[in-house]
């Protein structure tokens, strides 16, 4: 059979092309046809699907197979690297450093320890208002929820204390050129590579700007790096690495190791884009259609067309079909059929593979799905306790460094000390804990611990109680209806006589009955977030 291949006509593309004409008459030789033979615009390359929108931007970083070479190395430059990368480009991951980054609300309380009894209130008062300020200078809650965010994305966090005009700062430390080997008074030693100031700033003059936005101790390090003098401490170190000051120097990270806490969920982020893409792919396919048109010939296998004809009944169908989207005209005088190598897998066995590769994602992670898609309650309720136990080791840490800044203020131990306490506050258990301090209250405990978990400071709830009290005198104001849990002995003794001289039993307001109010039998319904699922479900079927 002669190959048909003119202007706008090949038998096996369905869009027009310009190509030389062959000869049309008889059947040609095989070497002069079969090597002449292709798939239209397509070849063999088109058969390797490159899979992934994230290898398109970074091969390197979006390769599954360095990935794992990084983590199983213990490379922690790459880690880092690759960490920052999704964080970047892949919604679920920076979404779950986010959550468990802010996950506590990081309230504080301030409690004094007062160690001798002749001190006076005077001077308990104005060091108490000192860590108040202190506290309140620093922006503990902003600046703590940063910290766990660099944790989680880069695997610690290193930084120097700088004091300033409102109080103490940290300025933060490239993690490349840190490292801590072993503790110093209970907290991690820090060292630092002067060498960061040569890769990092080429320039002369930039260098000297950036060495003077420094401490003076790494000006001193730096010096002596470039005397010579800092040599290497082992067999295989580099030159370069100065001991900070101890106590100048923070250190925290998640799990004991300075590696991303969620490292091993990026091989599996890798495998969700190219699934996606895969699923993408078979979507599109579903929209394209092939018009075929098959030339027919005779009992000898002769064509009744000529070439000529063919071309034009091709040319035609191309040109009618032109702005179609998604359709291609093919001409043949073959047979043709497409087999399906899965006929058995519909729609939804296909979306449930996409979901199975994103719900190891999150398993991976170790975080519930539930969180970010929710459809239940009592699964995710546990989860979330998990994770807020996963994160409790680093609120230990900051709980101490945040002791560290009452310093001024506890110069004198011997008599009184003030320590700070986090609160173990969520966005998802605040609401609980503070009807759980009112409730402490009412045995005597803090009147300051439920207005804390609701988000407010010391320094606030006793500003707006002196001012609310002594100076607007609100408390003459605004008298809350009389009970016997308002009234004193007096009030109460008072309004019990008063009942009796005749006073009807409806006059009490707290045993007023609301007109049209009818009282309900049974326990008193749930929250939402606490009913179960079944529950859920058996509302749902009689709404």
């Amino acid at each position: 059979m002669a190959e048909i291949r003119a202007k706008g006509f090949n038998i096996f593309s369905g869009r027009a092309e310009e190509q030389t004409p062959l000869p049309t008459g008889g059947f040609q030789p095989p070497s002069s046809i079969y090597n002449k033979i292709r798939v239209g615009a397509k070849t063999l390359d088109d058969a390797i699907l490159k899979l992934g929108d994230l290898k398109k931007v970074n091969p390197r970083l979006a390769d599954k197979t360095y990935v794992l070479q990084a983590i199983t190395k213990g490379d922690l430059d790459a880690m880092r690297e690759i960490s920052d990368f999704f964080y970047r480009t892949s919604g679920i991951y920076s979404r779950i450093l986010r959550y468990m980054a802010f996950m506590y609300r990081y309230d504080w309380y301030v409690t004094p320890y007062i160690n001798d009894d002749k001190v006076k209130q005077d001077k308990i008062l104005n060091s108490f208002k000192d860590c108040l300020n202190i506290l309140d200078n620093y922006g503990v809650k902003k600046t703590l929820g940063e910290i766990a965010l660099t944790v989680l994305r880069q695997g610690c966090y290193y930084g120097y204390k700088v004091d300033t005009a409102n109080g103490v700062v940290l300025q933060d430390l490239p993690p490349k050129y840190c490292r801590s080997r072993f503790n110093y008074g209970g907290k991690p030693a820090v060292e630092f590579n002067m060498k960061y100031f040569d890769d990092s700033f080429r320039n002369t003059e930039q260098r000297a700007k950036m060495l003077k936005l420094f401490p003076d101790e790494f000006r001193k390090g730096y010096h002596l790096y470039k005397t010579g003098k800092l040599l290497p401490d082992f067999s295989g170190d580099t030159a370069g690495w100065y001991l900070l000051d101890p106590t100048m120097t923070v250190k925290f990270n998640a799990n004991g190791e300075d590696y991303p806490a969620f490292i091993s969920v990026i091989p599996l982020l890798i495998d969700l884009d190219e699934a996606q893409a895969l699923d993408k792919k078979k979507t599109l396919q579903k929209l394209l259609k092939i018009v075929v048109q098959k030339m027919p010939m005779d009992k000898n296998g002769e064509l009744i067309f000529d070439v000529e004809e063919a071309q034009q009944l091709h040319n035609n169908a191309v040109q009618m079909l032109k702005r179609a989207i998604g359709v291609d005209v093919l001409t043949t005088f073959a047979d043709v059929s497409v087999e399906n190598m899965n006929e058995n897998n519909s729609s939804t066995a296909q979306a449930d593979d996409l979901k199975k590769v994103e719900r190891q994602v999150y398993n991976e992670a170790g975080v519930s799905q539930l969180q970010f898609n929710s459809d239940g309650n009592i699964a995710l309720q546990n989860s979330i306790l998990n994770d807020e136990a996963t994160m409790y080791n680093l609120l230990l840490q900051f709980e101490g460094y945040l002791n560290e800044l009452l310093a001024p203020a506890n110069k004198n131990k011997r008599k009184f000390e003030f320590r700070v306490q986090l609160l173990t506050t969520t966005i998802y258990n605040y609401k609980e804990l503070a009807k759980l301090y009112k409730e402490q209250t009412q045995l005597g405990y803090s009147k300051m611990l439920p207005q804390i978990a609701l988000g407010q400071s010391q320094s606030s709830i006793l500003a707006n109680a002196f001012f609310e009290n002594d100076v607007l005198d609100l408390v003459s104001v605004f008298i809350p209806p009389m009970s016997s849990n308002t009234m004193n002995a007096d009030a109460l003794q008072n309004h019990n006589s008063t009942r009796k001289n005749g006073s009807k039993e409806g006059d009490n307001p707290e045993q007023a009955k609301t007109p049209g109010e009818e009282k309900k039998a049974g326990r008193k319904e749930l929250d939402a977030d606490k009913k179960s699922d079944k529950t859920i479900a058996n509302q749902e079927s009689m709404s």
